[in-house]
């Protein structure tokens, strides 16, 4: 089952290192978070040879801590900023296309009360202009309700104000998973890619940055690594990259912390995601996601470590104010959260602004060294960020070395775990179901693999949560599982499959997804440590287990696991 040469297995991360070391690339990539891996992915898919290094985990920043959805647009039509809007509702619509069954449509109900941020007519004309702007079909349009379908709708709802809503539609993803398929999807193409690896210095030829050098942070080992182009997108810590580039201007960026909290849906039991204003009128999302919801997010300007934001105790009571004074009955309290997370958005300043009225675009900057580094932005936005640095790229190494690069792909390739493609045929093409007949959703194929997996004694839950993990590389796992053997005379035993089932997909994110520390799979890979804490705790001996005979861990690499994996566990809780 061990596959140690796969592009991205535990086994072969140094060779990866070591294959970056050996030759001087095109393109090297500072960062493993959306937007660095939408660059390596854009860069590989146009025949240049690209790296990319990330100092922690691939997404464990900015990338697996957002409100995890892929965001239509509204907010920013209340700005009046009505290109971003047809942007970013083009990208969610592709990206539905490519990863169905990770961007999944979540209609989301906009409760209206007399004296709140909008009015039952401004909310109906916004949204119907948003619906057209945004490209959403016919079918999910926006609907308006009066006080009583509403109330119907969502009994929970406090009735005093109350004059009606909308419904809306918003797109749900899982923010780790979508970094970590596109990474998949770079390698795939030829790529180079190593995380837990730190750059410590910048590398110069005659005043131009020409390379940086990277600390193997498992090992200790040090690497130069060359490259034409070095490429910063490392989020919240681009300007410490920038610091270690002498001829940069550090400073650019404005860290603005959000916090997201988890409750048992029993104990916020509401059908559709709700967005409310809370008392100061921020808007907040609550979102339920199996059998919990999540509420989200804060806003507040961050200038602590960007490695270590915190849920506060004060955060926390600020989304439960707005949660019960939305949902009066429910009386949530500080003992009702059983996990939180906060994460740090890299805004461009903008003096003179409110944090709230600050801008999310992107914006690319030039060093006179020739770093080129990119910051800001939105996770739905992230293909478009990279086909600009891609096509800066590829425009400046066209007048160096006179090589010609195509342009951007992107929206006509392949995403690993996504439904088969045909990149022949244009996105638009795709859309409008021209051709072969219309884009497949992932339903049928969904059915299938519940049949198969239920025919190896795999509960229907479990194999639904890995459809909707992996999607089509969910069969891979299937094979993992086969390979593990028959347990009990094939007869059914739920806690047999189960430990089988663990470790078959731990082997398949060990060989195909570079998991090499118990965070990886329990935080990133699988999202149980914040949306299945129990499930989280009962495993962890037997990931540790396993993990360390394959890696062949000593007794303090063991025991370093285990702080490492409570240190997690920490950052996903409330704290004084």
């Amino acid at each position: 089952m061990v596959n140690s040469g796969g592009r991205l297995s535990a086994e072969g991360r140094k060779d990866q290192l070591e294959q970056m070391a050996s030759k001087q690339l095109d393109v090297l990539v500072i960062g493993g978070g959306i937007t660095g891996a939408g660059i390596l992915w854009d860069a590989g898919l146009r025949g240049m040879s690209a790296g990319l290094v990330e100092k922690s985990d691939f997404a464990s920043g900015t990338s697996s801590r957002s409100t995890k959805l892929i965001h239509g647009g509204l907010r920013y039509l209340a700005r009046g900023e009505i290109g971003l809007v047809r942007e970013v509702g083009s990208e969610r619509m592709l990206l539905h296309e490519r990863l169905p069954h990770l961007v999944e449509p979540l209609p989301v109900l906009l409760p209206i009360y007399r004296g709140g941020k909008y009015g039952f007519l401004s909310t109906s004309l916004g949204i119907a202009l948003y619906d057209r702007l945004a490209g959403v079909k016919p079918e999910d349009r926006r609907r308006m309700y009066r006080r009583g379908e509403t109330l119907m709708m969502e009994p929970l709802l406090r009735p005093e104000g109350l004059l009606g809503a909308g419904v809306y539609m918003e797109y749900r993803t899982d923010d780790a998973r979508l970094t970590i398929e596109i990474i998949k999807s770079a390698a795939r193409n030829g790529a180079h890619v190593c995380h837990y690896a730190e750059v410590t210095d910048l590398l110069y030829r005659n005043g131009r940055a020409a390379g940086v050098r990277v600390r193997d942070r498992l090992s200790g080992d040090t690497y130069a690594l060359y490259a034409r182009k070095i490429v910063n997108a490392a989020g919240p810590w681009a300007d410490q990259i920038r610091r270690l580039d002498q001829s940069s201007e550090p400073g650019r960026l404005l860290l603005s912390k959000g916090v997201h909290l988890v409750v048992a849906r029993e104990r916020l039991p509401i059908g559709k995601a709700v967005y409310f204003d809370a008392p100061d009128r921020r808007m907040v999302f609550a979102i339920p996601r199996g059998n919990k919801t999540y509420i989200g997010t804060t806003e507040t300007i961050y200038e602590g470590d960007a490695g270590e934001p915190s849920a506060t105790v004060r955060d926390a009571e600020y989304l439960l104010d707005a949660v019960n004074r939305v949902f009066p009955a429910v009386r949530l309290q500080l003992s009702d959260i059983e996990s939180a997370w906060a994460g740090v958005r890299p805004l461009i300043r903008e003096p003179g602004k409110a944090l709230s009225d600050i801008s999310r675009k992107d914006e690319i900057f030039v060093s006179p060294s020739g770093l080129i580094s990119i910051a800001g932005g939105k996770l739905t936005g992230f293909r478009k960020m990279a086909a600009k640095v891609v096509d800066l790229i590829a425009r400046q190494l066209e007048d160096e070395t006179g090589v010609i690069y195509p342009p951007c792909t992107t929206d006509r390739s392949p995403i690993s775990g996504g439904p088969p493609f045909e990149p022949s045929r244009g996105a638009s093409e795709q859309r409008s179901g021209a051709g072969t007949g219309e884009q497949d959703d992932g339903g049928d194929a969904r059915d299938s693999f519940m049949r198969q997996a239920v025919r190896r004694g795999i509960a229907q839950e479990e194999a639904a949560g890995l459809w909707t993990r992996y999607g089509w590389n969910a069969h891979e796992i299937l094979q993992y599982f086969d390979d593990l053997g028959t347990d009990n005379g094939g007869r059914r035993d739920d806690d047999r499959a189960g430990k089988r089932l663990l470790l078959a997909e731990l082997g398949y994110s060990m060989d195909r997804e570079m998991t090499v520390r118990v965070a990886d799979f329990l935080s990133r890979r699988t999202g149980w440590m914040i949306f299945d804490r129990e499930r989280a705790e009962l495993v962890s001996g037997d990931v540790i287990a396993y993990m360390s005979r394959r890696l062949g861990w000593d007794d303090a690499r063991v025991e370093r696991e285990w702080s490492e994996l409570l240190r997690e566990r920490r950052s996903y809780t409330v704290q004084d």
